[in-house]
C-alpha cells in the first residue's frame, strides 16, 4: 500500500525536478507556507497564487497548492489579513493548504515551462535558447597496481566519480608499467627501499564533478595500497548543460509565418486578447525559438540560433520594431499567461510519477482558471488605421 506523502516529501521531489539553486538571485521560490510534517493527499497546480487560484484549491480539498509565480516576489514585512497576499496567506493556513512556488527554476529545468512550449507549438528535437553553464567537473587519473584496479573504480563512484548522463562507473583502463624507488625510511607495499622496483600498473580515468574533488582524492587514499600513491586530478572543459532558458526546435513541416501565427493560437489556451505577432505574413517558418514568460530579451539569441520565428511574450514596442528590421525574425507575443499555462500539466504528471517511483502516491489536478489579468478586448485590425 503506498504511504501518503507530506508537505516536505513533495518538496524534495519538485526540488529534484526544479533546484531552487538555477532561480534568479531576485526570485523567491520554495515554501511559502505551510507544515512541511503535514500529509498530502492532493495538490493544486496553477499559474498564479491569487484569491480566486486559492479558493479553488480549497474548494477541491487540496492539502497543497504549486504556483509557478512567486506570491513576495518583492519581499514583504507583513502578512496580516488587511491586505491582499496577507488575506491568501491566512486563507490558506486556515484551510491546512500550504503554498509552493516553482518560478525561474522551472523555466531552466529539463523538463520545464519552455519544454512544454515547445511541445504545444509542435516543436521537436529542442535545445536551450539560452543555455545554462555545465557543472565544473574534473578528471582523476589514478595508477593502482592492477590486481586492485576494480576496487579503486568501485571507491571513485562510491564518492561521485565516472557518472556520465545515465551511466554510472564509466572508466576508462590502460595497463602499463609503473617504476619507482623507495627512499631508506620508506615502507612500500611493494619492494623494497633502496632497490628500483617495476610493477604492473593499471592507469585508471574517471570524470567528477569539481564538488566531489575532495571525497574523490579521500577515496584514492583510502583505497590505494601504496604509502604514496600517485594520482593527477584535471579541471577539464564543460559543455553547456541541457538546461537553460527557452527552447529552439524544429516544425515537422514548414509553414509560413501568418500560417504558424494562426497555429500557436489555436495551441496555447489564448486569453480574451489572443495574441500578436510581428513581421513578414509569407515568411518560411521551419526552426523555431520560444520561452515562456517575458522573453524579448532573448530575440537576439534566437536569431543567433537560426530561429525563423520566437514565440514568446511581453514583447515592447520598440525592441519590436528594431528585432524585426534588424534581426529578421517574426515575433510573437502569445501572452504570459498562456506561453506558461500548458506546464502545468506535465508538471503535475511528473510529481505523481517521481512519487510513486517513491512508494507514496498523491491526487495531482491542474487549475483551469483563466488568471492573466487582461480579460477584455475591443477594436483589433491588421495594420491599418
Amino acid at each position: 500500500m503506498a504511504l501518503v506523502p507530506t508537505v516536505a516529501a513533495i518538496i524534495r521531489a519538485l526540488d529534484a525536478r526544479y533546484d531552487p539553486a538555477w532561480a534568479e538571485s531576485w526570485d523567491a521560490v520554495g515554501l511559502v507556507c505551510g507544515e512541511p510534517a503535514a500529509e498530502v493527499r492532493k495538490v493544486w497546480f496553477a499559474i498564479d497564487p491569487v484569491e480566486a487560484v486559492a479558493n479553488e484549491a480549497i474548494a477541491a480539498g487540496a492539502q497543497l497548492l504549486v504556483t509557478h509565480h512567486p506570491l513576495f516576489l518583492g519581499g514583504t514585512t507583513s502578512v496580516a489579513a488587511t491586505a491582499p497576499k496577507g488575506r491568501l496567506v491566512h486563507n490558506l493556513i486556515s484551510h491546512g493548504v500550504a503554498l509552493f512556488v516553482a518560478h525561474t527554476n522551472a523555466d531552466r529545468a529539463n523538463p520545464g515551462v519552455s519544454d512544454a512550449l515547445a511541445a504545444a507549438v509542435g516543436l521537436h528535437d529542442l535545445r536551450p535558447l539560452d543555455a545554462m553553464p555545465g557543472e565544473p567537473q574534473d578528471k582523476v587519473v589514478v595508477f593502482v597496481p592492477r590486481d586492485d584496479a576494480d576496487r579503486m573504480v568501485a571507491a571513485l563512484a562510491a564518492a561521485g566519480a565516472g557518472r556520465i548522463g545515465d551511466y554510472e562507473r564509466c572508466a576508462f583502463l590502460t595497463d602499463g608499467t609503473g617504476t619507482f624507488l623507495p627512499g631508506e625510511s620508506s615502507s612500500p607495499t611493494i619492494g623494497q627501499p633502496g632497490r628500483v622496483e617495476q610493477v604492473a600498473e593499471t592507469r585508471v580515468e574517471m570524470v567528477a564533478p569539481r564538488r566531489c574533488r575532495a571525497a574523490v582524492v579521500a577515496a584514492v587514499r583510502a583505497v590505494h595500497p601504496y604509502e604514496e600513491p600517485a594520482y593527477d586530478v584535471y579541471p577539464v572543459a564543460v559543455p553547456s548543460a541541457d538546461r537553460g532558458l527557452g527552447r529552439v526546435g524544429e516544425l515537422a513541416e514548414p509553414t509560413t509565418f501568418a500560417a504558424f501565427t494562426e497555429a500557436v493560437a489555436r495551441a496555447l489556451p489564448t486569453a480574451a486578447w489572443g495574441i500578436r505577432a510581428a513581421g513578414d505574413p509569407g515568411r518560411p517558418v521551419r526552426t523555431v525559438a520560444v520561452c515562456g514568460g517575458s522573453g524579448g530579451e532573448y530575440a537576439a539569441a534566437a536569431a543567433r540560433a537560426d530561429a525563423d520565428a520566437y514565440v514568446t511574450a511581453d514583447l515592447k514596442h520598440h525592441s519590436t520594431s528594431e528585432a524585426a528590421a534588424d534581426l529578421g525574425i517574426g515575433l510573437i507575443d502569445a501572452g504570459h499567461w498562456s506561453t506558461e499555462q500548458p506546464w502545468l500539466a506535465p508538471a503535475a504528471e511528473l510529481l505523481t510519477s517521481d512519487l510513486r517511483a517513491a512508494g507514496t502516491t498523491v491526487e495531482t489536478m491542474v487549475s483551469r482558471l483563466v488568471t492573466d489579468p487582461w480579460n477584455l478586448r475591443a477594436g483589433g485590425s491588421q495594420g491599418q488605421p
